[in-house]
């Protein structure tokens, strides 16, 4: 091994010198525990139909969580059982997910960006009896392949939107639990506070290479862990704002929820990613999390709006020159005191601060990996951004930057209750009480990821530097994961598009790109013979790919299998190239495999060119 770091468990009551006022949580129950006695008037924001931000307190949380918490065990869920959750962000996916965890239940959350067929297969593969979902989208699709699921009984959220058979209306489930004010209900906390750490508590589904599904158990003490170590070095605290917008069914934005109503912050709840500008604006959130498409999204907006004026981009590349000089003071949480920053500051930094509602504090990076070039311009515009890094299967946490510890182009120093040692190939391997139990009914796949020993294999190649700073180089797995954070299995993908007689070979690139592509190698026999029929002449193979007629034959045959992907999988845009991949040349293993990094190479430049223009092009 090149290098080992066991870091020891210290009590989170105080670390690196800052006392915290909570006791640690052994269970996610715990946390809602702690919620429930708040007595918070704004524990929640919402926006109503009239998209007025609406409060939820501390005591309307509680009774709601205790009412579908009860209704639940009404019909016949008992601890263990799995219970589905489909939806956006919104107040109740949080009531929702305290519920199900209360009664000793297991949620299982659901990407709603998925196809009923892909839903499906999870609500089969985890048995979910129950399910809930948020709108009659949703609904319709769940209930198009419900004949396929396990599925007894579906709660809809928009009440309004209830069909008049087959879903349960929420609003009637909850009728009259607001009434019950501050009165707590005994025999419900009791059964609340019998969860054990040892406890299943959800199943997060993810894709691996071959994009057959797998649920991450977390148990109730993996979560907790984490949750105790996550963000000590951050002051969160009761005057706190944060806007929750990335997709909940994900770790890392439920973890984020977790951390905000544990120090008694306000949650605001944004469903649809294309207002958060308005809801960073009339919510004024004092801390963002957002994946890196978040921050590209801003500066590509400040940049776009100085282009219009050469007075206006004169002073932008003027302000990015000034805040050169003081990057390191500003990354490090610091303040520049000179004249030309200051006044920097007044005339553009600020622009830039309300873009993101101008109160926040702390700014925060997840999901992806965040490019060195975004971390400095930010830092040059006056804002730190500070980078994490951690997977589903560990809580997700594993290091992070804070305002105690920070570098750069790093993702962070590891969190304290986790060890950590590398492996021959530079492989990260960690161990410790945030690491997840398995997959779901998969004890091979477990097995090939979690040694005898506890050490979970991350699938990423990293390295620490002399102080500790730890830093992902290379990925071992072939998943493709965007800018905004989603994981791409791209085989499966591959597989339908060779269902066509025209495609011999195709490799999905995207990796760390806002949007996924895909280069394609035709089956030359058979394009050359629907060419001739076409009357579309061509003397070389460059030529042949290059007509419009012939790409035009490969856009159908790519908006065909779009169709039936969701949309953070589709094909934005391909390239046909002029050559049969072959294992001769070099582009494809005995077995037929793709070998990617030979293509990826031999293609550089046609890859290149197809995100030459990312910083302005749409994803969707």
């Amino acid at each position: 091994m090149r290098c080992r770091i066991a870091l020891r468990y210290t009590c989170p009551d105080h670390v690196h010198g800052r006392m915290t006022s909570y006791s640690p949580l052994t269970t996610i129950n715990d946390l809602f525990l702690r919620v429930a006695s708040a007595a918070n008037p704004r524990a929640v924001l919402w926006q109503d139909e009239f998209g007025q931000w609406q409060p939820i307190s501390s005591d309307q949380i509680y009774q709601r969580v205790r009412k579908l918490g009860k209704t639940f065990l009404e019909w016949g869920a008992s601890k263990g059982d799995r219970i589905a959750l489909v939806s956006e962000n919104r107040w109740e996916w949080a009531i929702t997910d305290f519920a199900a965890l209360a009664i000793g239940a297991v949620d299982v959350p659901i990407y709603p960006t998925l196809t009923g067929e892909q839903m499906a297969v999870l609500l089969q593969d985890a048995d979910c009896r129950i399910a809930v979902v948020s709108t009659r989208q949703q609904f319709d699709k769940l209930n198009a392949v419900r004949s396929q699921t396990p599925l007894q009984r579906v709660l809809l959220m928009d009440s309004a939107a209830a069909p008049a058979s087959g879903a349960i209306a929420m609003s009637e489930v909850l009728a009259g639990a607001d009434a019950r004010g501050s009165e707590r209900d005994a025999a419900f906390d009791a059964l609340v506070r019998s969860a054990q750490p040892k406890d299943l508590a959800t199943l997060i589904y993810t894709s691996g290479t071959t994009g057959e599904p797998k649920g991450v158990m977390l148990t109730h003490g993996n979560v907790a862990a984490n949750q105790n170590y996550c963000a000590s070095d951050f002051d969160f605290n009761a005057t706190d704002t944060c806007i929750s917008f990335l997709p909940l069914s994900h770790i890392t934005a439920r973890a984020l929820d977790y951390v905000m109503y544990g120090r008694g912050a306000q949650v605001a709840y944004c469903a649809q990613f294309d207002k958060l500008p308005q809801a960073m604006r009339e919510v004024r959130p004092t801390v963002i999390v957002g994946v890196p498409r978040v921050y590209e999204k801003i500066r590509q907006a400040v940049e776009q709006k100085s282009s219009g004026s050469s007075v206006k981009k004169k002073m932008l590349a003027w302000a990015l020159r000034t805040g050169g000089n003081h990057r390191d003071i500003v990354y490090a949480g610091g303040k520049p005191s000179s004249v030309g920053w200051k006044l920097a500051s007044k005339l553009v930094y600020s622009k830039v601060r309300q873009a993101f509602g101008g109160r926040v504090r702390y700014f925060v990076s997840g999901g992806a990996p965040l490019g060195i070039d975004t971390a400095k311009w930010f830092a040059e515009a006056g804002i730190a951004v500070w980078e994490g890094y951690g997977l589903t299967e560990t809580s997700p946490v594993i290091a992070l930057n804070s305002p105690l510890n920070q570098r750069m182009g790093s993702v962070g120093k590891p969190i304290l209750n986790v060890e950590l040692k590398f492996a021959e190939d530079g492989e990260l391997l960690v161990r410790g009480a945030s690491i997840f139990l398995g997959y779901w009914q998969k004890p091979a796949a477990t097995a090939e990821c979690i040694d005898q020993d506890g050490w979970f294999m991350t699938g990423d190649i990293a390295h620490l530097d002399d102080d500790r700073f730890l830093y992902i180089t290379d990925r071992k797995k072939e998943l493709l994961k965007t800018s905004g954070g989603k994981l791409v299995a791209p085989q499966p993908i591959e597989n339908k598009l060779k269902n066509s007689v025209l495609v011999g070979q195709v490799a999905l690139v995207g990796d760390k790109h806002k949007f996924i592509s895909a280069l394609i190698s035709p089956n030359f026999a058979a394009l050359e013979g629907v060419a001739k029929q076409q009357g579309i002449e061509a003397n070389t193979r460059a030529e042949l790919v290059a007509d419009g007629r012939v790409v035009a034959l490969y856009s159908e045959i790519v908006r065909t299998v779009n169709g039936g992907l969701a949309n953070f999988e589709t094909i934005k845009r391909f390239r046909l190239v002029a050559e049969e991949w072959a294992q001769e040349s070099g582009e494809l293993t005995p077995s037929m495999k793709l070998k990617r990094r030979v293509i990826l190479e031999k293609y550089a430049a046609l890859v290149v060119a197809l995100y030459a223009d990312e910083a302005t092009a749409r994803a969707e």
